[in-house]
Formats: C-alpha cells, sequence, structure tokens
C-alpha cells in the first residue's frame, strides 16, 4: 500500500455525508469538532504512512483498556480471568444487567465494568499517582514517545458526569470483586481514559499488537494473542459482530472516536473521526478501516495465503 490510499480514504470519508454524533454525555469531548479526520499506518518493512488529521491528538478514552489489559496480563496472567470474563456482550457499554445475572464478574475487560476491575487489579499495592505513572511508561515505551500525557480537563469531566460508571463500580464492590475504594478505582480509571494521543502516536503503539515490532514488545506472545482475541470478538461492544463481519481486524475502539487496529504480522493502524454510531464506536473510523481493509484485503477472514 502507500500514502495515495490513505489520502483517497480520508478524502472519501471528509465527503461523507454522517459525520455521526460526538460524545457530548462527557463536556470535554462534547466541544470536538466532528469533522476531523486522521488515519495512520504502521508497517511490517518499518515505513509509518498518515494522512489527514494524524497528529492531532484526542481523548483515547476505551482504547486505553488495551493498555491496562496489557498489563495486567503480564503481571496476573490466567488469574486475571477469575474476575473478569472473556465473553463478547450484547448489551451496552455501561449497562449493569450483566453483573447482576454473572454475580459481579463482568463479560469481558473491554466493556466498562471489566475495565473498572482490570484498573482496580493493577492498584494493589500501589497509589492512582503511581498506577498512573506505570500505565503512561507501558504507553510511551510502545509508542517509542515520551510526548504522550493525560487530559486533566477531561478526567475531571468524566467523574463528574460518569454517573453510570459510579454505579458499576459500587456494584462490584457490593459483589466484593473490586478491591479498592470506589473513589480511588473510578479515579484511576477516568485518568487512563483521558490519556491523549494522535492517530500516528497511537499506530505506533500498535506495532506490539500486529508483532511487527517484536523486539520491542513489552508483552509476552501468548498475551499478544489473547489480547488480539478479545480485541476482535469484544473490542467494538454490541457492535463487535458487524465490525468483524464488515472490517475483519481486531481493533478497539474508544468514545473520543479514536480505533486501534491490528493485522497480524503486517501492520498497525490509528483512525480518528469524533462522531459515533449507535454503539458508542466512530461511524466514519469504522467506514474508512472497511475501505482500507477491503483495498488491501486485510482482513483476517480473507480465503487467501496472504
Amino acid at each position: 500500500m502507500d500514502v495515495d490510499l490513505l489520502e483517497k480514504i480520508c478524502a472519501d470519508m471528509r465527503g461523507a455525508p454522517d459525520l455521526g454524533k460526538v460524545a457530548d454525555y462527557i463536556p470535554e469531548l462534547a466541544k470536538v469538532d466532528p469533522r476531523h479526520f486522521g488515519i495512520s499506518v504502521c508497517l511490517a518493512d518499518g515505513r509509518q504512512l498518515s494522512a489527514g488529521d494524524a497528529d492531532v491528538e484526542f481523548s483515547v478514552q476505551s482504547v486505553s483498556k488495551v493498555f491496562t489489559l496489557s498489563i495486567a496480563l503480564g503481571r496476573f496472567g490466567e488469574r486475571l480471568w477469575q474476575r473478569v470474563g472473556r465473553e463478547p456482550s450484547t448489551n451496552a457499554f455501561n449497562s449493569v444487567h450483566e453483573l447482576e445475572v454473572h454475580d459481579g464478574i463482568p463479560p469481558n475487560p473491554f466493556v466498562n465494568s471489566g475495565a473498572i476491575v482490570t484498573t482496580d487489579a493493577l492498584l494493589v499495592g500501589a497509589r492512582p499517582r503511581e498506577t498512573l505513572a506505570e500505565i503512561l511508561h507501558f504507553v510511551r515505551y510502545a509508542a517509542s514517545d515520551d510526548d504522550i500525557h493525560i487530559d486533566a480537563a477531561v478526567a475531571r469531566s468524566e467523574k463528574l458526569t460518569g454517573d453510570k460508571n459510579w454505579a458499576l463500580a459500587h456494584m462490584l464492590r457490593a459483589y466484593r470483586n473490586l478491591d479498592n475504594a470506589c473513589a480511588l478505582a473510578l479515579g484511576t480509571y477516568f485518568h487512563q481514559c483521558a490519556i491523549r494521543m494522535s492517530c500516528e502516536q497511537l499506530a505506533r503503539f500498535g506495532r506490539f499488537l500486529a508483532h511487527i515490532h517484536p523486539h520491542r514488545s513489552p508483552v509476552r506472545a501468548e498475551h499478544v494473542r489473547n489480547i488480539n482475541a478479545l480485541m476482535l470478538t469484544c473490542g467494538h461492544y454490541d457492535g463487535s459482530g458487524e465490525f468483524a463481519f464488515r472490517v475483519g481486524m481486531p481493533a478497539k475502539s474508544g468514545v473520543g472516536g479514536g480505533i486501534l487496529a491490528v493485522v497480524p504480522g503486517i501492520a498497525s493502524v490509528a483512525v480518528w473521526s469524533p462522531g459515533l454510531n449507535k454503539h458508542g464506536n466512530s461511524l466514519r473510523g469504522t467506514a474508512a478501516l472497511e475501505e482500507l481493509s477491503t483495498a488491501c484485503r486485510w482482513s483476517v477472514f480473507e480465503p487467501h495465503d496472504r
């Protein structure tokens, strides 16, 4: 592939009639211009190709769940699955329903309840400031970029308006699946979601998941396989099946409009378009990845030897 393809995709997305709807229930995200669009691709040969607003930073939101899951698997391994499931959910990403059905065990680490449990696990024996420093160090190392930070205004905005996340934390605590106080676990969670990155930084982070930069990988190969499997089956919440059908890449979305996708052994891709669809996933970001996947035959379900 070459940059001309990305420029074409960028032009197509900027001409799309429907921009989607920004996550206006988080006041700071409501301020983001929905016309933004960026895409960046890191290839196995070392090239990084970008188009559009690929150098503009945005709030990664739930893409950060890949960061914390990567760290937690390295620290706890199989023990993590005693607290979090590995199944797709047909409910919204902030639903409390499955916690009640399954006695406080979230369906997977990419819905909000599962991510809160994962963050809570990382807090054991550490203060929130130390855990956030660990997450930032991990992300900066994987992305080969120290200029990655947390947006305090976004974190504060989420803390003040995240009532359903507070409900999830208290529900987890009631089922004894939260070791720390709700305020500690959620304070850390809100700050990790407020990490700001550009598409270029996020695509570089994704190289270890695509296994195209293995000598720098901070995660063991078997854990990378586990993360990719969960990204494919659960990374887009109750829209994961549709995303797998249309795009066919392991990927994780965030309500900031970002998506991190990987093509194992070939490429890592980051796309950003703030407007969301009904599932809370980037509308034009999904369309852009479908166009890229079709043009390059990058779906993991392609019936040929790539």
